[in-house]
């Protein structure tokens, strides 16, 4: 397999602070690559070297010929207003139709193309972002963090994409499952070097296990000659006779090192204070409507009760309600009808993504840590901080100059530092190394109190769970299965709960003598693909004609060719036309698919 880029001896500082010393890594074609490593430890920085947008201190970057580079960041800026095919153009320099061909790979409508970009949920966003690099046809992916903030439907739709790419990958994520599911290797960021296993996250972890106790052992076996070298040095270093020998003793023992054992996930242990447990409701729903307008809520008619000690994952398409259920739970948010009502004496903790912006801009990490603590004992106050990738200097930082991760982490150590009966969380991952997440996900599934969570991870979700509640079609419902059945029948839209939201104006019912069989739609079906076959085919040999007639423009700027130029005119005329009637077809199909989803057997 050939390289497709390299990292060679790379180093990197930002004023004191080493990020890299002398670092490599290679990268061939296909491999798929999942790259974990402590938040802050430069993962980023590194993909931010592939791109060119980061320069080493030391070392060399080598992009190897024919790499096409596709790079998702964790952040972009796009101009208000925007739609989602002027985004798709601007940026992929490629034909309306192009464009649209490659949104429907992520499920993107015709409606969806003609709506403003920032009009769209967080999922589909990232949805429209996918389509714009893979219009750029990359051979060497870069993905940083592509799932924060997904609803599942769309990370399943990623895994699947992603296993059906055929170039090189490289991958951030701090979700297991994740990664367990699109990628073979795993490169590791540690004490300011990389190291490339060759297997996928699980494979990574046994291997780390085993060299773990392999160190474990050498270190023991090192520490016992120590200190027998030790012994001989200081009781015959002054000794006339054995100055020598204690002298060659010495240098045996500057030569000996044990070796550095990296924070793993067995070093990091979050306690949660256990609470009471009654046999009462935590919370009890009646009828509850919630949302930001009367005339338009999100939510309404929900009824459900959470028992005391369940644990209970909202799930449900971005932009459908989980949030905003949260959030009114919560306080945040006044109902606009209906009631809800918490259990007697239940204190609440709420932590969403908003609350790290309304810490007091006074104080410092410490103080903060201390006025949430309680009753806590100071050690234990440093080990949460530690935990959340707090060091004990840190503890003096003013939380004025803390960034928007660190902010998330100390909200986290504070929430869970108090005694609270309810932890109600929205997308606590977010901002959490490997280690810190598992541990995290370990911690609140021990923990004897109510959770309401939301959250991406499928690993963290399948963890903590002991109940679902599925947000959909303006409704809150528990869900009767357990989690891994909601995950599967997410993957096959199958449901067992709800109905979908039928696409046809007539009755959907097996008795419908006007519903068409299975057979009968795809018949159709068939031939609008074969339409669009014959459609793309012919509009790929205009823009063939086109491109050849401006290479010969080019060539000879100043033959002037009226023919030809008569000719683009044409070309471009029937390309407008070939192009009206792509999305025409694609209309067809959209409705041929959705009237599938309704047909009779036959």
């Amino acid at each position: 397999m050939s390289t497709v880029f390299q990292l060679q001896g790379i180093s990197k500082s930002f004023g004191p602070r080493i990020l890299f010393d002398k670092a490599s890594a290679t990268f061939v074609e296909g491999q798929r690559v999942g790259f974990i490593g402590a938040n802050g430890a430069g993962k980023t920085t590194i993909m931010r070297m592939i791109t060119g947008d980061e320069k080493p201190d030391s070392g060399s970057v080598t992009c190897y010929p024919n790499t096409r580079l596709g790079y998702l960041e964790q952040h972009e800026t796009f101009p208000e207003g925007e739609t989602v095919i002027g985004y798709l153009l601007r940026v992929s320099g490629r034909e309306p139709w192009e464009c649209a061909k490659m949104a429907s790979s992520f499920d993107l409508t015709a409606e969806h193309l003609e709506m403003p970009f920032l009009k769209l949920s967080g999922g589909y966003q990232m949805r429209v972002r996918l389509t714009a690099i893979f219009l750029k046809d990359p051979n060497f992916l870069l993905l940083d963090e592509p799932t924060n903030y997904l609803d599942l439907q769309t990370v399943l739709l990623l895994e699947d994409v992603l296993r059906a790419y055929r170039g090189s990958l490289l991958l951030i994520s701090h979700d297991r499952e994740f990664l367990k599911n699109t990628c073979t290797h795993t490169l590791e960021l540690e004490h300011q070097k990389l190291t490339l296993f060759a297997g996928d996250i699980e494979a990574y972890f046994a291997e780390k296990e085993s060299r773990l106790e392999m160190t474990k052992r050498y270190n023991k076996k090192v520490q016992l000659q120590q200190r027998h070298l030790q012994a001989f040095v200081d009781r015959f270093r002054y000794k006339a006779s054995k100055a020598t020998q204690a002298q060659s003793k010495l240098k045996q023992l500057d030569k000996l090192k044990t070796i550095e054992i990296a924070h793993s996930i067995r070093t990091v242990q979050i306690h949660i204070p256990d609470v009471p447990q009654k046999q009462t409701f935590a919370l009890e729903c009646k009828d509850l409507s919630a949302g930001y307008h009367a005339d338009h809520p999100v939510l309404q008619g929900v009824d459900f009760e959470i028992k005391r000690g369940e644990h209970v994952a909202i799930v449900g398409e971005n932009g459908k309600g989980k949030t905003t259920l949260l959030k009114t739970l919560a306080n945040e948010l006044t109902p606009l009808s209906g009631r809800f009502k918490w259990g007697h004496n239940i204190t609440i903790a709420y932590y969403a993504q908003h609350v790290p912006l309304m810490l007091p801009s006074k104080g410092t990490v410490g103080t903060y840590l201390a006025s949430k603590a309680g009753a806590t004992l100071p050690e234990d106050v440093l080990r949460m901080a530690s935990n959340f990738l707090f060091s004990k200097d840190d503890l003096e930082k003013s939380i004025s100059i803390l960034s928007g991760g660190e902010r998330a982490r100390l909200c986290l150590a504070g929430i869970f530092l108090g005694k609270h009966d309810v932890l109600i969380l929205d997308e606590p991952t977010n901002h959490l190394d490997f280690d810190t997440v598992e541990a995290l996900g370990e911690a609140l599934a021990e923990f004897s109190g109510t959770i309401l969570f939301v959250s991406h991870s499928r690993t963290f979700v399948s963890e903590i769970a002991t109940s679902i509640l599925e947000v959909k079609d303006g409704r809150a419902i528990r869900y009767p299965y357990p989690y891994e059945v909601y995950v599967y029948e997410t993957k096959t839209h199958e449901t067992f709960l709800m109905p979908k939201e039928e696409p046809l104006s007539i009755p959907l019912s097996p008795d419908n003598p006007f519903l068409r069989t299975k057979t009968e739609i795809y018949d159709d079906l068939k031939k609008e693909k074969r339409s669009m076959e014959r459609l793309e085919a012919d509009l790929k040999k205009l823009t063939q004609e086109k491109e050849r007639i401006y290479k010969a423009f080019e060539t000879a700027p100043t033959n002037v060719d009226i023919e030809k130029a008569k000719r683009l005119k044409e070309i471009d005329a029937e390309i407008i036309g070939l192009e009206s009637n792509w999305f025409t077809i694609q209309d067809r199909i959209d409705a041929f698919n959705l009237e599938m989803k309704g047909a009779k057997n036959e």
